[in-house]
């Protein structure tokens, strides 16, 4: 909210600043749908561009929605990786929230960055935000720039190519940990846009530690270093938030300068500190002072509740605290350092990052006090004054002199009542000065207001670069101390702006002023007396109308005071009559004032222009009235007495009326009188209306004059030649009008046969048709000059000549005389049909019709053009429709005919016959499977109903026996292996001396004098190890060499992980180098499904190893209780049933090869145990009569001794089983004298041969070493001799030979049914696997499941393997799947799950090992996308499992999605994790051990390592040979080359 709140406010002052003009009207506001979260202007344009929530504004200066785009919603979720698609299941439509907005105005670009797909940012057109230039979801974690949480602030600044941008944020928890990047603005080498173009540690986050808490709230550059203003938490205890500016140059290509110090919190006492004790100096503002010469002096940070601070200040702190890191030992002083200012950028050899200490914060004064919440700050220069302009939480803006004496000399309303916050959806501009407001020098001097003086010279309050010579002294006035300037008098007191003469002005208070007052680029002229000057008069077209004043017109006349030596178009109150100087200039004369009295009678002086109607000027050299009697008027009434109620005609005179003789554009026009009062001047109504008349008007001859109405009396002055009223002809009026003129004649030519128009055109031609007695063309010569020919137009071709019979072909007739009559007397018709004229000349165009005709002819058409009614000519030559084209022959080459007679029977006969077949075929099939079908439907479903009631039994007793184990389970009964043992068992247990390998024994046989040498030469070693050039040589060497097997590969890579495991990031770097060398071979070779299948080489090994140290944290944390509860209840059911001690078979397991196939009859029997030195207290133990005496005893110790790891308990072999059914006891053994025989096979005895009942009670007894213990049982040769015997058995007795050939004599039946009453025990494994179902499932949703925690490496791995599949063409999604599983769950999970004991303290019995491994086989399969076909002969196994196969696909492919859509894990992030696991672990490894089998095979294989260093350049330069011989001379002990 506060975040919200604090945007609001920002907006506001932001806008404030910038709005510099003052407001005629309403503030022009903007409305936004939703909460605005940025607002940033362009200062070349004045435009602003609004981020807000969904949206994106661009806005003109005035608040006008220019483009608008829609940014949100977008289906988004933030655990998912762009670009979401639907395979991001949680993704919903998210509010993409504005987090920053940068204007690129060198380039026209805007940069905006938004909440949702991690923070991704696009590039839009400045001009047009609408426009779209560049964005992408498809580039990954180093395209994240902003954070995709709405309460993590991001800050941003432009700086100098070629590092366009640099941003600062927090760190949120689906966020990078880059807290400030540089970022690319544009495609550079391998960097693409938004790039982070720098790695380095100085400004990021630990990833798993979230100590510190940063809240960036501003960034600007200055002076070639870019700063940064951020908020801090101290730690987890210390939630108070500090504030920090940090520094660093622009081009700093490591953040080398990166240079933090913090700022002194304001004291608790001050009043607006108290409103929340978490707001901090988050408002803040830099501003730059100017001096007078326009030069920056300085610049100045201002910081709400902190104070003011110039960057001068924070600069010289800056460069003591990188001084005394530097070369002084960390004490600051205010000696200058050479080091701090020659290394002003940092270096690598320097310290960095650096701070300061607390002590060392900055301090500043505060200038201004002020009550109430301030919520945001902008500083503005004008002039050499900064202004500040502070927000408050009431929406009102302070205007703050920042002065030696800060104070508020303004302030702006807010609109926001009540104390809660608003969110910010509107912006409203307000002005910053209100100059115009002022009228006078007083009160604008008395303002304050740096924005605002009093312009001499031009009489207003204006800003400073609106004033005119402002540059000159004292024209323009500001400071309260200067005083105004008045004007006393002028000489002459008024004149027309049009006369040149000087004006003579008397002042007051000259001494203050040392120019002139005479106007806008008027010099003075020298006056010799003081207080006077004499003033040219200004341009007329600078001195504005005058407005008229309410109640009195101005008359026509402009009037000008000049206030103050100013021109000024305002109204007499502004300044005394005396003090006026008044200018008279043409104004238009209007309607509503009298007309030529009211002018030439006004104070000015004005004189009356009656042509034009107006009011002017006085100017001798215009022709006009300057006096009321030269007006045109109307007088003399008579009578002047009219008595109401009579009617009396009414007489007047008109004078000087010249002027408005004859100027009517019509013949007639009405003309209406009106009487007004003369008081009131009030019109009464009247119907008094007279016809002015104007005879000339239409009557252009004689003849239409005399046709005039008499009424009229116009007659034809022949002196004049005009119409004009019968009284103003002087000479007397012709009997006869003159002979009729033809001037006239179309058409000028006519066809032979006429009948076609004529139009003669002329003048005294009559008035009406009979006036024209008789016309004649030919014969009669009617003028000299105009000519009538009569010509026989002749038609000669048409073009084109054919056409379609639909029309609209254009065809041109050609011909002589065409041009005969006119267009208008032509028609043309295509065989009867007519043809629509188009052209008529020389030629004659026209478009054909549609032929109307009922059949087209194939004739040619005739074509008429008619002339006038009597004239036709005929041209024959269109064609309609019909074209007709000739092709050739085409023959058919035909084969012998055969009769179709016997073509019918050959085909249809067969034809019949196999149809007959087929139909008895499948009719029988059908029935047959139909049987079959409901016999294996019978079978199921008895088969389902008998697994149905064992599962539900078997669970039930399951989950009731499990109680006990799992009710206490937790991570400390969970015997984890520790970190060492856990590796050994991984690494080196499936060698070839297993147990007994050196490096889980720890024994090196080397003698005590030379172990000194070895550990130093093993340390020289492992320093050559840690060369890359050497590494990559030596393991390149090795897998050449072809006696370097597969194991030895295996456990060279071992070896190697255990040497270099204090540097895992190195090991990583190596690993990755060769996964990639053996991608490039695998893809090359068209084989890249085979990657990582089988761990064959060095690096798939090293992979395996790396799994396993990563993930081990994430079996102890997540994993390894679900699959501790899979093992226990495998091994509790497996142990409730009998159990073969021989055959390692069972009646319950999951693998039907270890299935017990005999139905063996047992009881359980709980024994009451008693451990022998122990203490009296008994334990019940459950146990079977059909086990033997060792699986007893197995039994007794794993619930006697369940809170010990298997590591710490008792041996088998080492403990005894006394019954003491009596007052003796008995000695329990597996075999013995009394053991039973079966022919030469011995069963061994078990609790049923010893007749032990149940609630029996036996002792558990250590093994003595001594002849008193064993008094009572045979010696130990009789015992080794009965258990050296390889005939015995335990419950099923193997078939001997006899067995053998008594079986092949049977009967095939006796054979079928033998097997099918074995394969009913397999129903027996359905029981199981529905029993231990819900541990399974546990399991793989522990391991398959993206939404809870997943290891760091396996996202940073599977995104490597993303990354390098897009690298190669070849590489489809199928191919990526192989990888991730052959890379995880086939190389890590499937070793875990089969092998417990290598993350448990366990023992893992071969029954239960045999059921792990379906499990696990399940698991392998669910990881594969090639579907598996089922059938009969699948193994029992796969068809397990079968049903649950999919779900546990889709779990896969969930699982891989989901990682996929993870926040990605970059290589610093990962470097810290494998740094500290190094940390943790390394010391418990036998690192010296290792590096001594290493260099066993350097040894075996010296020569030939040497010769390939040899061979390589950078090994030479790095003489890695001769550090090898060295390191075997101090090894080996013998003497080499050199």
């Amino acid at each position: 909210m506060m975040e919200r709140w604090w945007a609001w406010q920002f907006a506001l002052v932001a806008l404030a600043t910038v709005y510099l003009s003052p407001s005629l009207g309403q503030n022009a506001e903007f409305q936004s749908d939703t909460l605005i979260n940025n607002v940033v202007a362009d200062p070349r344009t004045g435009r602003l561009y609004i981020g807000a929530v969904n949206s994106l504004y661009q806005l003109n200066p005035d608040l006008g929605v220019e483009s608008r785009t829609e940014t949100g919603p977008k289906r988004d979720n933030r655990q998912c990786t762009p670009p979401v698609t639907d395979a991001c299941d949680n993704a919903v439509d998210t509010d993409n929230h504005n987090k920053l907005l940068l204007v690129q105005g060198a380039k026209d670009v805007l940069v905006a960055c938004g909440s949702v797909y991690r923070g991704i940012c696009s590039l839009r057109n400045l001009s047009n935000v609408e426009q779209l230039l560049y964005f992408s979801d498809t580039k990954g974690e180093k395209s994240y720039v902003a954070s995709a949480e709405e309460s993590v602030s991001v800050v941003g600044v432009i700086v100098s190519s070629p590092r366009p941008s640099q941003v600062g944020k927090g760190y949120g928890n689906h966020d990078s940990t880059k807290l400030i990047s540089t970022r690319i603005l544009q495609d550079y080498g391998d960097w693409v846009v938004f790039d982070s173009i720098i790695e380095a540690s100085a400004v990021q986050a630990n990833p798993f530690l979230l100590r510190y808490l940063h809240d960036f709230r501003f960034a600007f550059k200055d002076g070639g270093f870019v700063y940064f203003l951020f908020s801090r938490t101290l730690g987890v205890q210390d939630t108070k938030n500090y504030t920090f500016i940090s520094r660093m140059c622009e081009d700093d290509q490591g953040y080398y300068s990166y240079t933090e110090l913090q700022d002194v919190q304001p004291r608790p006492s001050f009043a607006f500190y108290s409103v929340s004790e978490n707001m901090y100096s988050d408002h803040l503002s830099c501003t730059s002072v100017i001096n007078k010469k326009g030069e920056r002096v300085e610049t100045v940070l201002v910081l709400l509740f902190a104070g003011m601070y110039p960057l001068r200040s924070i600069n010289k702190r800056l460069v003591e605290i990188i001084g005394a890191c530097y070369s002084n030992n960390g004490i600051i002083n205010e000696k200058p350092n050479n080091m701090a200012l020659r290394y002003k950028c940092g270096a690598e050899f320097l310290p960095s990052p650096l701070a300061s200490k607390a002590e060392y914060a900055l301090t500043a004064q505060h200038p201004l006090i002020c009550k109430g919440h301030m919520t945001a700050v902008a500083v503005a220069v004008e002039k050499g004054h900064a202004v500040a302009f502070l927000g408050t939480a009431t929406g009102e803006v302070l205007k703050v002199h920042l002065s030696a004496q800060p104070e508020v000399y303004g302030r702006a309303p807010g609109d926001v009542t009540g104390d809660k916050p608003v969110l910010c959806v509107q912006i409203i501009k307000v002005p910053v000065q209100a100059c115009h407001l002022k009228t006078d020098c007083q009160s604008c001097v008395a303002m304050k207001d740096p924005y605002c003086g009093w312009c001499v010279l031009e009489g207003k309050c204006t800003r400073k670069q609106e004033c005119r010579r402002s540059s000159e002294d004292n024209t323009w006035l500001w400071s309260p101390n200067q005083q105004c300037v008045e004007i006393e008098s002028f000489n002459p007191p008024n004149l027309s702006c049009k006369k040149t003469q000087q004006v003579w002005r008397e002042l007051v208070n000259e001494h203050a002023l040392s120019i002139s007052l005479c106007g806008v680029d008027s010099p003075p002229s020298e006056s010799p007396v003081l207080g006077l000057i004499t003033c040219a008069l200004p341009d007329p077209a600078e001195i504005p109308p005058t407005p008229d004043r309410q109640g009195r017109s101005t008359h026509g006349c402009t009037k000008v005071f000049l206030i103050n030596g100013l021109s000024v178009p305002r109204v007499a109150e502004f300044a005394p009559a005396s003090r006026s100087f008044k200018m008279t200039k043409t104004e238009r004369f209007r309607a509503d004032v009298p007309s030529c009295i009211a002018c030439v009678t006004s104070e000015w002086g004005c004189q009356w222009n009656a042509r034009d109607h107006s009011c002017s000027d006085r100017d001798d050299g215009v022709d006009g009235d300057h006096v009321p009697d030269s007006c045109p008027q109307f007088e003399s009434p008579e009578p002047l007495l009219i008595p109401v109620g009579f009617e009396i005609p009414i007489s007047f005179q008109g004078r000087n009326l010249e002027i408005y003789t004859v100027r009517a554009v019509r013949p007639e026009v009405n003309v209406s009188f009106h009487i007004k009062e003369k008081d009131t001047e009030r019109k009464i109504d009247s119907t008094l209306t007279v016809v002015l008349y104007n005879c000339s008007v239409g009557r252009e001859d004689c003849s239409l004059c005399k046709h005039a109405d008499s009424t009229y009396q116009c007659v034809w002055c022949s002196a004049t030649r005009t119409c004009v009223y019968r009284e103003l002809c002087p000479s007397p009026q012709p009997a006869q009008c003159p002979d009729p003129e033809i001037t006239d004649i179309v058409p000028r030519f006519g066809p032979l046969n006429g009948r076609i128009s004529v139009t003669i055109k002329g003048s005294n031609m009559g008035i009406k048709k009979e006036d024209i007695k008789k016309i004649t063309v030919a014969g009669v010569d009617l003028t000299d000059v105009i000519i009538f020919s009569v010509q026989d137009p002749k038609p000669v071709a048409v073009h084109p000549a054919k056409g379609p019979a639909a029309g609209g072909t254009r065809i041109t007739i050609t011909g002589t005389d065409l041009d005969t009559a006119t267009k208008d007397d032509i028609a043309v018709t295509v065989g009867g049909f007519p043809c629509e004229v188009l052209s008529f000349g020389k030629e004659i165009t026209c478009k054909t019709g549609k032929y109307r005709g009922q059949k087209v002819p194939s004739d040619l058409l005739p074509v008429q053009v008619k002339y006038g009614k009597n004239t036709t000519k005929d041209v024959t030559a269109v064609k309609f429709g019909h074209g007709e084209w000739k092709v050739g022959s085409v023959y058919y080459a035909r084969k012998d005919d055969i009769p179709l007679a016997i073509i019918i029977p050959a085909v249809i006969v067969p034809m019949l016959l196999f149809i007959a077949v087929s139909v008895y075929c499948y009719r029988r099939k059908s029935q047959q499977a139909e049987r079959e079908y409901e016999k294996v439907k019978h079978q199921l479903e008895n088969l389902e109903e008998s697994v149905r009631d064992r599962c539900k039994k078997e669970f039930t007793d399951l989950m009731i026996e499990m109680e006990d184990h799992t009710s206490d389970l937790s991570e400390a009964r969970i015997p984890f292996l520790d970190y060492k043992t856990y590796t050994d068992r991984n690494f080196f247990l499936p060698s070839k001396d297993g147990a007994n390998d050196a490096m889980i024994t720890r024994k090196l046989q080397i003698p005590e004098a030379r172990r000194a040498i070895v550990a130093q030469a093993l340390n020289q070693f492992s320093n050559l190890l840690n060369s890359k050039t050497f590494l990559i040589n030596f393991i390149r060497t090795l897998e050449s060499r072809p006696d370097f097997n597969a194991r030895a590969r295996g456990y060279f890579a071992s070896l190697l992980t255990v040497a270099l495991h204090g540097k895992l990031e190195y090991y990583t770097d190596i690993m990755r180098t060769l996964l990639l060398e053996m991608m490039d071979e695998h893809v090359q070779s068209k084989n890249p499904k085979l990657m990582l299948r089988r761990s064959e080489t060095v690096v798939e090994r090293m992979l395996c190893n790396w799994m396993s140290i990563c993930l081990y944290q994430f079996l102890r944390d997540t994993a390894g209780e679900p699959l501790y509860k899979l093992y226990k209840a495998l091994k509790h059911q497996v142990e409730k049933g009998p159990v073969d001690a021989k055959m390692k078979k069972a009646k319950y397991t999951l693998n039907d090869t270890g299935l017990l196939g005999d139905d063996v009859e047992y009881s359980v029997l709980t024994l009451q145990v008693l451990v022998h030195g122990e203490g009296p207290d008994v334990t019940p133990v459950k146990v079977l009569n059909c086990d033997t005496i060792s699986q007893v005893k197995e039994k007794i110790i794993d619930q006697v001794y369940r809170n010990l790891p298997y590591s710490q308990r008792p041996k088998v072999e080492c403990v005894a089983l006394e019954w003491r059914p009596g007052s003796t006891g008995q000695i329990l053994s597996d075999l013995d004298l009394t053991s039973q025989k079966e022919g030469r096979w011995k069963r061994l005895n078990t609790l049923a041969h010893y007749n032990v009942r149940d609630n029996a009670t036996l002792v558990l007894s250590r093994v003595l070493h001594t002849q008193s213990f064993h008094q009572h049982q045979d010696s130990y040769e009789e015992k080794n001799s009965l258990l050296e015997d390889d005939n015995t058995f335990h419950l099923v007795r193997p078939a001997d030979e006899i067995d053998e050939v008594k079986s092949k004599r049977g009967s095939m039946k006796d054979k079928a049914m033998t097997k099918a009453i074995t394969e009913i025990y397999l129903t027996r494994l359905l029981s199981v696997k529905g029993t231990l179902q819900q541990f399974v499932d546990d399991f793989f949703r522990s391991v398959l499941c993206s939404g809870s925690v997943v290891p760091p490496a396996v996202k940073y791995f599977f995104d490597f393997l993303d990354e390098q599949a897009l690298r190669h063409d070849n590489v489809d999604e199928e191919t990526l799947h192989i990888w991730k599983t052959n890379s995880l769950p086939s190389r890590f999970w499937v070793n875990i799950l089969r092998n417990p004991h290598f993350i448990f303290d366990v023992h893992v019995t071969e029954v239960v090992d045999a059921s792990l491994h379906v499990i696990s086989q399940t698991f392998m399969d669910a990881c594969t996308k090639s579907e598996h076909k089922l059938s009969r002969e699948s193994p029992s196994n796969k068809l397990l499992y079968a049903k649950e196969i999919s779900t546990y696909k889709k779990m896969v492919d969930d699982y891989y999605k989901g990682i996929r859509q993870m926040v990605p894990v970059s290589d610093q992030d990962m470097n810290t994790h494998l740094a500290e696991v190094s940390r943790q672990h390394t010391d418990k490894l036998n690192t010296q051990v290792a590096l001594h089998q290493l260099y066993q095979y350097a040894s075996k294989y010296y020569d030939v390592v040497r010769n390939s260093l040899d061979e390589d350049p950078a090994a030479q330069n790095k003489q890695l040979t001769l550090r090898l011989q060295g390191i075997a001379a101090a090894l080996e002990n013998k003497v080499t080359d050199l």
